[in-house]
């Protein structure tokens, strides 16, 4: 049947409504469907934990390295420690090396010692000493201010140390220094001795007279 205006202008109306329709997003077609939500940004990356990490307060410090404290490692302090021990065993192992010596050289039965002593030394300074055993010089010392002000104040040096036969000897000793008035000094002392089975020890004494206000020497066999 032929169409009319009207029922042209009606179905012009219906196919402009449908494509309206099919025009608008899944949301305006459906009211109960929810928009879309905004994708969130993507989370940034974790920053490196090597480059952010803070160490712990008690974690031990590299090798090689000084502590905050200020002291070294404790491998660096036994090191030190090791090394002060084999000081110690060094030295006193040179200490029984040299009386071993002593006493290889200069056997018991046959050595002889000879000590000076000084005492008060008011009016006598040592500078220098010589000794003579069986007329043959077996010693001369120079002595320094310090090793003189030592012997005043109680020390023994011991000036000789060798080996004689059993029998009878002579030791002769010179003494040279400053006397009363700062004057130079020489004196001398002698003594004959009898060299037994045994060691043997001389003290060569430096006393003061008082009432001739002169120095006096002597020689003392140890018994």
């Amino acid at each position: 049947m032929p169409l009319t205006t009207k029922s042209f202008r009606f179905a012009c109306m219906i196919i402009a409504s449908a494509m309206f329709t099919f025009a608008l997003p899944a949301s305006a077609q459906d009211p109960q469907t929810p928009a879309p939500t905004e994708a969130a940004p993507a989370e940034a990356p974790a920053a490196d934990a090597a480059a952010t990490e803070t160490p712990p307060a008690d974690a031990a410090p590299a090798e090689g390295d000084v502590s905050v404290t200020g002291e070294p490692p404790a491998d660096t302090r036994a090191l030190d420690e090791t090394v002060q021990d084999l000081k110690k065993d060094v030295v006193d192992l040179n200490k029984e090396l040299f009386v071993l010596e002593e006493e290889l050289l200069f056997p018991a039965n046959t050595q002889v010692a000879v000590f000076v002593s000084m005492d008060i030394g008011e009016f006598f300074a040592l500078d220098s000493l010589t000794l003579k055993i069986d007329n043959k010089e077996v010693a001369n010392y120079m002595y320094t201010p310090r090793e003189a002000e030592a012997l005043l104040k109680g020390g023994v040096h011991r000036v000789y140390l060798g080996n004689l036969k059993v029998g009878e000897h002579q030791l002769v000793a010179f003494f040279a220094g400053k006397g009363p008035s700062n004057l130079d000094y020489k004196r001398g002392a002698n003594l004959k001795f009898e060299k037994g089975v045994g060691a043997k020890y001389l003290e060569l004494k430096i006393t003061d007279r008082q009432r001739k206000a002169q120095p006096e020497f002597a020689i003392k066999d140890w018994e």
